[in-house]
C-alpha cells in the first residue's frame, strides 16, 4: 500500500495544516524534551553525584547513554523496516520514562546510571522512529520543513535549559529534573496515536542483509563506543590504549551496521552518511571545548561564555529554517557545498581567539556562521536520506545516519580529550591547537564529502 506520504493532498502545503498540526506537534514536542532533558541533566549532574556519593560513576552517567542509544537506534531501524515505526517508538518512549522515573527515584548512583542506560536505550530507539514517521508521513516537499521544525525543538531547551535546571534543582531538588519530564513526554506521545494508526509497514519482511547478528554488532558497537568515551577520560598509555582497542573494535562493528561503501565514501548514500558523522564531529568537538578556550584564555565569564554557545544555536536554526523555506530553487546537494565551506570557515574563525591579537567579536561571528552552516549540513542530510531510501529501508538507513553521528563524535572527543589532558599541565596552548586543529580539519574533510554527496 503507498504511505500516507505519497497520498497527501497538494492543498495540505503547510506542516501544521489540520493533516499534519498533531503529528507535527507531537514530534517537536518529544525532540524539545530529549534536548531539555539531555542539557538539564548535564547542569544537574553535580549536584546529582554529590548527593549520592557517586562521583567514581560520574563519567559513566554520561557515556552509558551514548552508548545504550547505539543499540536502541540499529534495533528501532530494523524493527520500523519490518513492522513500522509504531512498535519502536512506544517501546522507546517506555524505555525512556521508565529510565527517567528509575533515575529520579534513584537512593544510590547505581541505580541512577542504570535508568541513565534505560534512558539512552529510549532515546535511540525514538529519533530512529520519528525519521521513519517523518518519511512516512509527509511528502517530500515538507520535509525540510519537518527537519527545520526539529531543529527548532532544541534552540530554546539549549537557550534556558541549563538555567531552568538551576532553578528546579534549588527550588524543587534535583529529582524533578527527571521527573518532570515523563509528565509531559506522555502526552507528547500520544498526540501521534492518530498518525501512527494510520500508516502501514512498508514491507511485511525484509530480506536478510547478510550483515549478520545485527543485536551483536549493535551491542559490539556500544560497548566500544563506552569504552572509547572512558579511555577520553583517562592520560597517558591507558588512555592511548583504551582508545586503539575503542576506534578498532568500532571499524569491525560499524562495517557490518552502516550501508556498504560508507568507510569508502561511495558517491550517492554512502557519502551521506558519512558526512553526517564527519560534520557532526567537527561541530561538537569544536563545542566541548570553546567555553573552556573563552574563560581560561579570554577571561570570559561562564555566563558569557554560555552566551556565545547560544549564538550558535541562534546560526543553527537560521541555517535550518534556511534550507527548508529557500526559494531560490538549490538542491540538496547545492546546499551541502555551501553550508560545508561555511562551518569550515566558521570554525577558523572561532579558533583564531587562541591568539590574542584577534579581537574577541571575531569568535562570537564565527561560531554564529559555524552553527549556520551546520544547520543547512545537518537537516539537508536528513532530508537526503529519507529520500535516497525506499520505504523498507528508511528505519534501516535513518538507524545508520544517527549511529555515524554518535560514534564519530564520540571519537573525535575521546582523542581530542586524551591530547588535552596529556598537554594540559605542561602546554594548555598546544593542547587548545591541537584539539581544535582536529576539529578544522574534519570541517576540511566533510566539504571534500559534500562534493561526494
Amino acid at each position: 500500500m503507498p504511505s500516507p506520504a505519497a497520498t497527501a493532498d497538494p492543498v495540505d502545503s503547510s506542516i501544521l495544516s489540520a493533516r499534519y498540526r498533531a503529528t507535527t506537534l507531537g514530534m517537536v514536542a518529544l525532540v524539545s524534551l530529549h534536548a531539555f532533558e539531555a542539557l538539564a541533566v548535564a547542569a544537574a549532574m553535580p549536584t546529582v553525584a554529590e548527593a549520592l556519593d557517586g562521583l567514581r560513576l560520574y563519567a559513566l552517567a554520561f557515556g552509558g547513554t551514548l552508548a545504550t542509544s547505539v543499540i536502541g537506534m540499529t534495533l528501532a531501524g530494523r524493527w520500523a523496516d519490518r513492522h513500522g515505526p509504531a512498535r519502536p517508538l512506544w517501546w522507546g518512549l517506555a524505555c525512556f520514562v521508565l529510565g527517567l522515573l528509575l533515575a529520579g527515584f534513584a537512593l544510590r548512583m547505581g541505580m541512577l546510571v542504570a535508568g541513565r542506560l534505560l534512558q539512552g536505550l529510549g532515546a535511540g530507539a525514538i529519533s530512529v522512529s520519528l525519521y521513519v514517521m517523518v518519511g512516512r508521513t509527509y511528502p517530500e516537499h515538507l520535509r525540510p520543513k519537518v527537519f527545520a521544525a526539529f531543529s527548532a525543538g532544541w534552540v530554546v531547551p539549549s537557550m534556558i535549559g541549563p538555567a531552568l535546571s538551576g532553578v528546579i534543582v534549588q527550588h524543587l531538588g534535583w529529582r524533578w529534573v527527571f521527573l518532570a519530564v515523563p509528565l509531559l513526554a506522555i502526552p507528547a506521545g500520544l498526540l501521534l496515536r492518530p498518525a501512527l494508526a494510520r500508516m502501514q509497514a512498508a514491507a511485511a519482511d525484509v530480506a536478510d542483509d547478510g550483515r549478520g547478528n545485527i543485536v551483536r554488532w549493535a551491542s559490539g558497537a556500544s560497548l566500544a563506543a563506552l569504552l572509547l568515551y572512558l579511555g577520553g577520560q583517562q592520560q597517558g598509555v591507558p588512555a592511548l590504549l583504551c582508545i586503539g582497542v575503542a576506534m578498532l573494535a568500532l571499524l569491525f562493528c560499524v562495517h557490518r551496521l552502516l550501508p556498504a561503501g560508507t568507510l569508502r565514501l561511495r558517491r550517492g548514500l554512502p557519502s551521506v552518511i558519512a558526512l553526517r558523522g564527519v560534520a557532526a564531529a567537527a561541530f561538537f568537538a569544536c563545542e566541548a571545548y570553546l567555553p573552556l578556550l573563552l574563560q581560561r584564555e579570554r577571561g570570559l565569564s561562564p555566563s558569557w561564555a554560555g552566551a556565545v554557545l547560544s549564538l550558535g544555536a541562534l546560526g543553527w536554526f537560521t541555517g535550518s529554517w534556511l534550507q527548508g523555506h529557500q526559494q531560490r530553487g538549490w538542491s540538496r546537494q547545492q546546499l551541502l557545498r555551501v553550508g560545508t565551506p561555511l562551518m569550515t570557515v566558521g570554525i577558523a574563525a572561532t579558533l583564531a581567539v587562541l591568539f590574542t591579537a584577534v579581537p574577541l567579536p571575531v569568535a562570537l561571528v564565527g561560531w554564529t556562521l559555524t552553527g549556520f552552516g551546520m544547520g543547512m549540513i545537518y537537516a539537508s542530510l536528513s532530508v537526503l536520506t529519507l529520500s535516497l531510501s525506499p520505504p523498507h529501508e528508511q528505519g534501516a538507513n535513518t538507524s545508520a545516519l544517527q549511529l555515524s553521528e554518535a560514534l564519530s563524535v564520540t571519537t573525535a572527543l575521546a582523542v581530542s580529550g586524551a591530547l588535552f589532558a596529556l598537554f594540559v599541565e605542561s602546554a594548555p596552548h598546544t593542547g587548545y591547537i591541537l584539539c581544535l586543529a582536529i576539529t578544522l580539519g574534519l570541517a576540511v574533510f566533510a566539504t571534500v564529502i559534500a562534493r561526494r554527496v
